[in-house]
């Protein structure tokens, strides 16, 4: 799934810098004098801060549907031979124990497992297959139903497993025989949301051939890091997706891919490989009805403890080259002080090291 190419805001913040210095800032003379305060007009100033600095990360991203680990989504692979008679609508939702779609009218049905269906199951039969059989008749309330209580985690097919199937089988439409053949049902991990439909309708329906592919029904946003970004993202981390229409939603970090994504139009070369990122969001009903279109991410990632800090704005550039504050003294005295700039913060501070202390006044612009 093609992610849009994004941008590394800290890694363009001296830039931002440099442009602030040469757009109109005052570049003063690191041994410019101190001017008593009568002599100079009111100036706005603002704090030097002690604490924590979060970085943030913008990039662009696609909002999308969850579905396995890596983004890419489960194919549904046909077991029943004949002709398609029925087969759901992109989009659809199917839930676990109902109909998937139908093969010369029979169903073919949608059961919760991450064991393919690779056996016609038997009363007598043993296996991690058999086990996941059990739940779905005990998650469906089969069992109940037929007046017997399945153990979920039993591995068995008994003649508890039996009487549920036959209930399941005669609820939905089939030959009632308490025998699951691997034609009647489709196992996938969840519920699933239909993307795309590859059978056709009164095409032939062929064992082992993809009928559709399906993704969860939860919305997720699908990043790529480059190599800069990869050791400052953290599974966990905050972010702030921007939608469509300039709606904001929470979310974030939910896992990384395994597998490397080179960048566009660059070789496939490990070390400027990107790493895809998923971000889950901490209210999907706000992206309802939205699918495969580009936002705008921003990561709020850890930074750094215990930084003196001072607003961007509040950095000016030296004659002979660096940067520096104005900071306001007792009675007024300004003085132009030397400081080396850190961490570019998430909320429009920059991290600075020079002859400063927490509660200095810094000369900010006016407003």
């Amino acid at each position: 799934m093609p992610v849009v190419q994004k941008t590394w805001v800290l890694a363009g913040a001296a830039v931002l810098v440099a442009a602030i210095v040469t757009g109109g800032v005052v570049v003063r003379s690191s041994t410019q004098q101190a001017t008593p305060a009568e002599q100079e007009p009111p100036v706005n100033t603002a704090k030097v801060e002690k604490g924590k600095l979060s970085a943030m990360v913008s990039l662009y991203g696609t909002l999308t549907y969850r579905a396995r680990s890596d983004g890419s989504p489960y194919s549904v692979i046909n077991q029943a031979r004949g002709t398609y008679t029925e087969l759901p609508d992109v989009g659809a939702k199917v839930a676990c124990g109902h109909v998937f779609y139908r093969v010369d009218d029979h169903p073919v049905l949608l059961l919760c497992g991450t064991v393919p269906a690779y056996r016609d199951l038997y009363p007598g039969d043993k296996g991690n297959d058999v086990r996941q059989l059990n739940q779905n008749m005990h998650k469906l309330g089969y069992d109940v139903a037929a007046g017997v209580a399945i153990d979920p985690d039993d591995n068995y097919f008994t003649t508890k497993t039996e009487k549920a199937l036959e209930l399941l089988q005669y609820d939905k439409g089939f030959d009632v025989t308490g025998v699951l053949k691997t034609a009647d049902a489709i196992f996938l991990p969840e519920p699933v949301r239909v993307a795309k439909v590859t059978g056709e309708l009164g095409g032939s329906a062929q064992t082992g051939t993809q009928v559709l592919s399906a993704t969860s029904d939860t919305l997720e946003v699908q990043v790529a890091l480059e190599p800069s970004q990869q050791d400052e993202v953290k599974q966990g981390d905050r972010a702030q997706i921007t939608l469509p229409g300039n709606k904001s939603v929470m979310g974030k970090v939910d896992r990384f891919g395994s597998v490397v994504l080179p960048p566009a139009g660059k070789n496939d070369n490990a070390g400027v490989a990107n790493i895809p990122a998923y971000i889950s969001l901490d209210n999907p009903a706000k992206a309802n009805g939205l699918d495969e279109v580009p936002v705008q991410v921003e990561i709020t990632t850890e930074g750094v403890e215990n930084a003196l800090s001072v607003p961007v704005t509040a950095i000016v550039g030296k004659s002979g080259g660096g940067f520096a504050v104005e900071v306001v003294r007792a009675g007024g005295r300004r003085e132009l002080v030397a400081v080396k700039l850190g961490l570019f913060a998430a909320n429009g501070r920059v991290e600075v090291e020079g002859d400063l202390r927490e509660g200095d006044q810094v000369v900010v612009p006016s407003l």
